[in-house]
Order: C-alpha cells, then structure tokens, then sequence
C-alpha cells in the first residue's frame, strides 16, 4: 500500500500548475501590492500637509516623509531575510501584515512630522520582510517551468498597487476635496495588512526550508498542506542543503560580485521605480502636465488622476517583460531598459527644456515607466532566488533587496531637494546618470557572473 501510494507522489517541481498555486502566489506576493500603494499614497499625503500647514515641512522633510516607509523596507529587508535564514519562513510570513496594519493605525493617529515619519518607517519594515519572504515562498512551492514566471509575476503587482492606490486616493479626495482628509489615505494600505494576516492564518512552513535542515517529514507533511495529498518535496542538491553562510562570507568572492550584480542595479532601479513613484503627483505639476485646474487641492487632484492614468503602464511594463521572460536573455532586457528609460528621460528633458509639444513629454513618461517595469524593475526582483542557493537565499534576496531600497531612499530624499536646488532639470539629469550607472552595472557584473 506505501508503494502504491509513493508510486502517486509527483515533486513539487513536477506538478502542474493547479488553481492553489495561484492562491499561494496571490497571498504570497501581498507586501509587493502594499509596498507600491504607501509609496504612491505617501506621495499624494504630502502635498496635502503642504497644504493645510500642519506640519510645515521643509524640503528636506520632504524628504524624509517620503523616504521613511523605503528605509523601514530597507531595514526589514535585510533583517527578517536573515532571520527566515535560521528561524524559518512562517512566524514571520504572518507577522509582517500585522506591523504594517499597527503602522497604518499609527499614522492615522499622528498629528506631528516625527510620529508621522517613525509609522511609516514601521510599515516599511513590515513589507521589506515581505519582499524577502514573497519570492522565497513562490520559488520554492511553484512548478519549475513556472518559477521564474510566478516570481516576476509577483512583482508585476506592485502595479496594481501603484494604481490602486492612486485611485483610491482620487475617488476618496473627490467625495472629500479636503487637504485635513490626508489621514484616511493611509486606510487602503492599513487594510490590505490586516487582510494579509487573516489570508495566512491557515499556511505552513517552507518545504525546502525543512528539507535543508534534514527536517523531511515535516516538509512533505508542509509540501501536502500546500498542494495537496499527491505532493512530495525531493531533497535538494547538497549544494543547496546545509546552513546559512555566514555575513562575511555573503561580501567575499563571487558573493561579492552577486552582491553588486543584484542590488546595485536594483538601486538604480529605485530611484526610478520610486523617486518617481513617490514625487509623480509633484512631478507632474512641476512639469505642467496637469490640466488647468486652478490652485490648491483640486490642482492636487488632477495630478493623481494623471498619476493614476501613468500608472496603468507599470502594468503594460511588467506584462511586456512576463511575455518575453523566456525568449531572450533576461540580463541583456534589463541592460538595454535602462538605455531605454535614460533616452526617454532625456526625450523628457528636452521637451522641457525647449517647450515641445504637452504629448511629447507624456509619451517619453510612458516610454520610461514601460522600459522601467519591462526591464529592471521586473528583473531585480528575479535575480536573487536565480544566483543564490537555499541555504543563503534569504540573506541573498534581503541584501538586494535592502541596496535597492538604499537607491530608492535616496532618490527620494533628494527629489524634493534637487527640485528646490536646480527644479526639474536637475532632477532629470541626475535620474539619466543613475539610469546609465544601472546599465553598466549589470553589463559589466552580469558578464563577471556568466549570466549574458
């Protein structure tokens, strides 16, 4: 009868793709739908307090709001990766949306700029542990065929938290065209927490995970909760197996080269997916793309439905990439993307520059966000769970994951800077610098590592 049935076990690699793995992958790749939708509502709260005055914020604080919740996923990032490592996947899969539902509570209640930042940097911890565990889970559990899909496709959410949040925030400010309603906005991403945790109440530790610790039974007993009672784990290659490396070692070597290979190009990367993500509203003001709306909040309000409208091409962006994933060398789309997104930026310029036609500039807007989620926003996210083993891939996909925020923090800090320093010219040469730093980086390191 145990022959029978191990005759009918098929490994988790091996299976078809069956509807619970889309379950897993939706509950499983919530932080990267949160994580868009608070950059993109952070950015729409802020000059809503320009407005009303309190606080008065500098441009440095600014800033700093804008950059408090990408610090918090920078640092949650590195650390809960390191600690799934050695703790496991589970206790911190459930965790992370309750710190980001406190946090959210936490903003609704702040009345002053330092509780207000120090919340967002809570919610920020939650959804960087997130971004560690998301890809670590739906690498692991996805057929093989479908793994590279499922974890680009876990990133293409982020557009749906892009425009959602954006929505959201102009269908709110429509029915309360209210600069004092700026609390409310922070609702939506307090909402999606508490979801998250109820989603994973009934969810189970990684197999593999427990399979590189020898723990076997417990991983085909996990493997079974995930996808049912035909599923088995296989042991991994012992290259795989075995404990987590230790924080030197991930820096030496061709550690070393991984790590510049996938989290310097994600900071570069960023700056783009979030400097401009969180500024966009200010951006598209500064640039005049906004219709001619008068002053105060209705101004705001058209440049979110602009927003919102920029927006839908993250998710165009990401589709085009998901289509072409396996039919080219993914490392040379997201080398040639950043040339793309800083000949757009510098199409973008030049409209400015020289007063070219409104359409010119909105179209080299969405050429950019096409480029960026096509290439490299898509792509930083796969490279972790591709060029690290088991045993260190939490730390791995924490490393990248934190330099990425570290790009995407001072993108931030500094637009609002660069914008009362030298206005939107200075914020579009420095953005088609960093653009072309992120191309030579990941030619140059992605050749080092055999990968084009």
């Amino acid at each position: 009868m145990a022959d029978k049935m191990a005759d009918k076990l098929v490994p988790i690699a091996q299976m078809p793709l069956r509807t619970r793995h889309w379950y897993i992958f939706a509950v499983a790749s919530l932080e990267q739908l949160i994580g868009a939708a608070l950059s993109t509502i952070a950015g729409i709260i802020i000059p809503l307090i320009l407005l009303l005055g309190t606080p008065h914020l500098t441009a440095a604080e600014q800033g700093i709001l804008g950059a408090a919740g990408l610090v918090g996923i920078a640092v949650g990032s590195v650390i809960i990766g390191k600690l799934m490592d050695s703790m496991g996947y589970l206790l911190w899969f459930r965790l992370c949306p309750l710190i980001i539902a406190a946090g959210a509570g936490g903003v609704y209640f702040s009345d002053s700029f330092w509780p207000l930042a120090s919340c967002l940097f809570v919610i920020g911890l939650g959804v960087g542990g997130g971004y560690s565990l998301d890809s670590g889970y739906i690498s692991e559990v996805m057929p093989a065929r479908w793994e590279s899909f499922f974890v680009g496709l876990a990133k293409a959410t982020s557009s749906v938290g892009f425009v959602g949040g954006a929505a959201y925030a102009y269908f709110f400010l429509k029915a309360d065209p209210s600069a004092a309603a700026w609390p409310d906005l922070i609702l939506f991403v307090g909402g999606l927490g508490v979801l998250g945790f109820l989603l994973r109440l009934r969810w189970y530790q990684s197999p593999r995970w427990l399979m590189a610790r020898g723990e076997t039974k417990k991983a085909q007993e996990a493997a079974r909760g995930f996808l049912g009672p035909s599923a088995e784990v296989l042991p991994l290659p012992k290259q795989a197996a075995g404990a987590p490396v230790s924080w030197g070692e991930m820096f030496r070597g061709e550690n070393l080269d991984k790590v510049i290979f996938s989290g310097i190009s994600w900071a570069c990367e960023g700056l783009g997916v979030y400097g401009f993500g969180v500024f966009l509203p200010i951006l598209v003001m500064a640039l005049g793309l906004q219709g001619d709306v008068g002053e105060g909040v209705p101004r705001v309000l058209d440049s979110v439905r602009t927003t919102a409208f920029i927006n839908i091409f993250i998710g165009a962006g990401f589709a085009i990439g998901l289509a072409i994933l396996h039919k080219v060398n993914s490392v040379r789309l997201m080398g040639w993307s950043f040339v793309l997104c800083a000949l757009s930026l510098a199409v973008l310029w030049a409209g400015h520059e020289w007063a070219w036609p409104v359409w010119v500039s909105f179209l080299a807007f969405v050429v950019f966000e096409t480029a960026l989620n096509a290439g490299p926003h898509l792509i930083t996210f796969i490279i972790p769970s591709r060029i690290y083993p088991v045993a260190e891939r939490g730390a791995g996909m924490g490393i990248a994951a934190m330099l990425g925020k570290v790009g995407a923090i001072l993108g931030v800090f500094f637009m609002p800077v660069l914008l009362s320093w030298g206005g939107i010219t200075a914020v579009l040469l420095v953005s088609i610098a960093v653009q072309l730093a992120g191309a030579a980086v990941t030619f140059i390191y992605g050749k080092r590592l055999k990968l084009v």
